[in-house]
């Protein structure tokens, strides 16, 4: 019997040893390096602007169609940002400061909601609310600057501010289109 029990342990040995050669002989394999790839990120994505007004004439809602130079594919995702505040940048500039969708403000009446759905040749931008929207000020009604971002599905997931997210697809600020 304890012959069976050494030969068991000298076989788990041997297995052992080997599958740890066999292993490290994989894995020090070098194959072909390839061609040498650029550095950075390459991520395709395209965004446009425009200015809105909500009101009851037109269900307190915007369809905005895409520009036709732009192509939405079945995997991208589009996010859509509010532009909520212009500050000083403290060199004699200003600053946008972006909020991206949905957005949730507190006015006196309730609450009120900036959001938005979109499909691969449109986007819908409206606002929902626990109150009357004809109750609700020009403040948030009025002169309303949206910048709709449309991006490869695997970056979409993430909330991104909008500086981030023009920088890491390579679009200045000035290169976007306004659809005013």
């Amino acid at each position: 019997m304890q012959d069976i029990s050494q030969r068991n342990n000298i076989m788990k040995k041997i297995i052992k040893t080997f599958a740890i050669v066999v292993t490290l002989v994989l894995t020090a394999c070098q194959g072909d390096q390839g061609p040498p790839g650029e550095d950075g990120v390459n991520i395709l994505g395209s965004v446009f602007e425009t200015t809105v007004n909500f009101t009851g004439n037109n269900g307190y809602s915007n369809l905005l169609t895409i520009p036709s130079d732009i192509e939405v594919f079945e995997s991208d995702v589009i996010l859509v940002y509010l532009l909520e505040d212009v500050i000083p940048d403290g060199q004699g500039g200003s600053l946008d400061v972006w909020s991206q969708l949905p957005q949730t403000f507190f006015p006196g009446q309730g609450t009120l909601v900036y959001n938005f759905d979109y499909t691969f040749i449109d986007v819908r931008l409206f606002l929902g609310a626990d109150f009357d929207l004809n109750t609700l000020g020009s403040d948030f009604t009025n002169d309303q600057t949206f910048r709709i971002a449309i991006l490869p599905a695997e970056f979409g997931d993430a909330t991104i501010d909008m500086n981030l997210l023009l920088e890491t697809i390579n679009v200045s600020p000035t290169n976007i289109i306004n659809l005013n």
